[in-house]
């Protein structure tokens, strides 16, 4: 039986299970979904088990377990890890859903759930994937899986899984369905991920809330203090004002730069899916660079005072503010943690208090084209997509992927089916039908050209 007829057989099942693990929600950033999240474990491990991997189990850690399974047919053949996360970002805003965002719904040939394409709705095409090569016994080397749930809030115990596990993980690569392509109509395979340095800001003012008419004026306003200082972070080019920040900078050559001027893109295309009249960022860059070789600093969150219905005329006592900057190769999000802690401290009126509280971060990955884990998954793409993929850079963080390669030595292929308007992290975050078993059809033709 060939794979398109396994999947045409089975497709309103696979779509059945999908929806189980979609209507968990595995927010990993709330302790109170803490039961969700456990619960999500298991049923990813029972899916393990239905298929025909073996050794499936849920590996504790400080935080949320890491589900792990194997199909080890020879150990003289080659070894693919797979990688994916259970865990889900918040839906909030919820009354910006259209729908139920852990109720999945199908719509225009999209599924609409939190974690539909980050990640659940991408992982689990490699357990199908799985389930068809098991049950057509044409899984032509070995499998193992390593799916965890806390990398929407930063892997924080990946890294001493990986490091106590090193034999358990052995393989020859590392395949991650956590990224996108370009359009349906044009397949590509991301070689480029920007790291990640997120901190939380708390800015105090006076001791408590003030009446703001008979301390307006007189007395700092956190909230004021915090909007200028979060200004001041970029100047008249939009380029970033904390000293040293660009120092390790990878900058690309024309050439390079030529090369990803190719893809395929549409400013007035992007404008429209974004509904803005025109586009932001530093001077000198395309959109398609600002978006993917270049650094940034973005506000993710800023709150302080009253916000609830009505008026409350008050100088608030704090204000916050959740910033993330993206990194590029070269730059270490422990350094620039650092830098950001120093310069924002340094800007900080003596009218207020400033404390800095860094979260999490990550490295950025750059993947060759010429190693035969990207070779394999450009061939498979090819013989389903119909026409060669581009290789990209693109602007999101996996920060697992350094990890991997420095620990286990090993490189990740990002062979990934989403699309840039899937709004993951969004209200009505959605996965094609298309992509989702397109996603199932390439996997088992980079198993095939990756173990020949």
């Amino acid at each position: 039986m060939n794979t398109l007829k396994y999947i045409e057989e089975n497709k309103d099942r696979f779509l059945n299970e999908l929806f189980e693990l979609l209507r968990q929600p595995s927010i990993s950033a709330n302790p109170k979904y803490k039961e969700d999240v456990l619960r999500t474990a298991n049923i990813v491990k029972d899916n393990l088990e239905k298929i025909g991997i073996e050794k499936a189990q849920l590996y504790e850690t400080k935080g949320y377990p890491i589900v792990y399974g194997e199909k080890i047919i020879s150990n003289d053949l080659p070894t693919v890890l797979i990688y994916g996360h259970y865990d889900v970002q918040p839906p909030d805003p919820l009354d910006l859903w259209d729908s139920e965002p852990f109720n999945p719904e199908i719509r225009d040939g999209k599924i609409y759930a939190r974690g539909a394409c980050d990640d659940k709705g991408q992982f689990f095409m490699h357990v199908k994937a799985a389930e068809i090569m098991i049950a057509t016994n044409t899984l032509p080397c070995n499998i193992k899986f390593m799916i965890e749930g806390e990398e929407e809030v930063g892997s924080e115990n990946l890294e001493e899984f990986v490091i106590n596990n090193k034999s358990l993980l052995s393989a020859d690569v590392i395949l991650i369905s956590d990224t996108g392509i370009i359009a349906n109509d044009t397949p590509s395979i991301t070689t480029g991920l920007r790291g990640l340095s997120y901190v939380e800001v708390e800015v105090t003012g006076p001791n408590r809330d003030l009446h703001s008419g008979l301390y307006g004026g007189a007395v700092a306003n956190p909230i004021n203090i915090l909007c200028k200082m979060i200004a001041s972070l970029h100047d008249e080019n939009k380029k970033i004002t904390i000293p040293g920040f660009y120092d390790a900078v990878e900058e690309l050559s024309e050439e390079e730069r030529a090369l990803m001027a190719k893809a395929p893109f549409s400013l007035e295309k992007y404008q429209e899916e974004l509904q803005i009249n025109d586009v932001y960022g530093e001077k000198s860059f395309s959109t398609m660079e600002r978006n993917s070789i270049r650094p940034t600093l973005d506000v993710n969150g800023i709150w302080g005072g009253y916000i609830e219905e009505g008026a409350k005329t008050v100088i608030a006592s704090k204000a916050y503010a959740k910033i993330s900057m993206r990194l590029v190769p070269n730059q270490k999000s422990d350094e620039i943690t650092k830098l950001f802690e120093k310069h924002f401290e340094a800007i900080a009126p003596k009218s207020v208090k400033v404390k800095i509280t860094p979260h999490h971060g990550g490295e950025a990955y750059v993947s060759p084209t010429n190693d035969k884990g990207y070779i394999a998954a450009s061939k498979a793409m090819e013989e389903t997509f119909g026409k060669k993929p581009i290789p990209i850079r693109t602007g999101g963080s996996i920060p697992i992927v350094a990890l991997f390669e420095k620990e286990l030595g090993l490189k990740s292929i990002l062979m990934g089916f989403g699309l840039d308007s899937d709004a993951i992290h969004s209200p009505n975050e959605h996965y094609g039908l298309f992509n989702f078993f397109k996603g199932i059809e390439t996997i088992p033709l980079f198993f095939k050209h990756f173990s020949e």
